[in-house]
């Protein structure tokens, strides 16, 4: 069986990936993007491991072996799921697999920002040892802080106590509140009235598209942190910036970004009060190994006809 795995895989990984062969699995990597080989090979993939670059009808049409779309995370918003469905393929997700590297990675942003590490970095690499006085007035603990969690699924339900550990009062809300839940919920605007640090983790849908916008932003304090490591378009980006611009943001921290690659004019790379990452939050080895595992399986599935594992469509 044909497996294309849109990833530019590094030799470990193209090790790990060769091994399963003796599980029928014929693994070809391509980088992400819509470049050959990447359209020569989809021609007779039987199954496609998706990422991030879109899965558009386009490219699904241009498939027509394809059984399976296993997306490699969660989010299924980067793929034409109508297309799929017409076609007859199956899509599988794998929740779970990178959480802990993501909820690190949101811990991350929110140090650095609350540190503002960039300046900090920067400092030192230009030779300088001090910072100014007025970056020194900036510096922040997590202690004492609120933290308001937008979503509370896998990755807040690993950062929520650890954030708790380090002594911050932690509130969230959701769709509906959880039973299973022992933070306080609250409504997105009281929480964003109540919020030092403002952390996304609810899916992308019309509902929440751009739902940190300038309404949202005036609810917020001044001198509030931003972090977001779900998806770009939970924020209106011109308005977050100008935000961060007029210190009603006090800093920033996003793994995510509306379009992506980020365009290298986007205003957001200018400033020194936003610490960057180029949506890798959820990429550690350990992630790669859990995600290949699940993957390979579910590929497997479609070959001897045995139940999958996180089908959504």
């Amino acid at each position: 069986m044909k497996v294309l795995f849109h990833y530019d895989a590094g030799p470990a990984l193209k090790k790990q990936l060769e091994s399963l062969k003796s599980q029928g699995l014929d693994i070809v990597c391509c980088p992400e993007g819509p470049e050959q080989p990447f359209m020569d090979e989809l021609k007779d993939a039987e199954v496609i491991w998706h990422v991030l670059h879109p899965l558009t009808r386009d490219i699904i049409e241009q498939a027509p072996k394809l059984k399976l779309i296993q997306k490699i995370g969660v989010g299924t918003n980067t793929i034409d799921l109508d297309a799929a469905k017409e076609k007859g393929i199956i899509v599988c997700n794998m929740p779970g697999t990178n959480s802990q590297a993501t909820a690190e990675m949101t811990l991350l942003l929110m140090m650095a920002a609350l540190r503002r590490l960039l300046i900090m970095d920067n400092t030192c690499r230009s030779g300088q040892w001090r910072i100014t006085k007025e970056t020194e007035e900036q510096l922040f603990e997590i202690k004492g802080k609120t933290i308001g969690l937008v979503g509370f699924g896998g990755i807040p339900k690993i950062l929520a106590p650890i954030l708790e550990a380090m002594g911050a009062n932690i509130v969230y809300t959701a769709t509906k509140e959880k039973s299973d839940v022992k933070y306080h919920y609250l409504s997105l605007d009281e929480l964003l009235k109540q919020s030092d640090i403002v952390s996304l983790h609810a899916a992308l849908t019309n509902a929440t598209d751009k739902m940190i916008n300038q309404r949202a932003l005036s609810l917020m304090k001044d001198g509030a942190i931003l972090v977001n490591a779900g998806r770009g378009a939970l924020i209106d980006e011109s308005a977050v910036y100008e935000a961060l611009v007029s210190g009603k943001l006090g800093a920033a921290g996003f793994d995510v970004f509306t379009q992506e690659p980020v365009n290298e004019d986007n205003p957001l790379l200018a400033l020194d009060n936003v610490v960057l990452s180029p949506h890798l939050g959820w990429l550690t080895r350990e992630t790669l190994d859990r995600s290949v595992e699940v993957a390979a399986k579910n590929s497997v599935s479609i070959w001897d006809d045995t139940p999958l594992v996180f089908r959504v469509a």
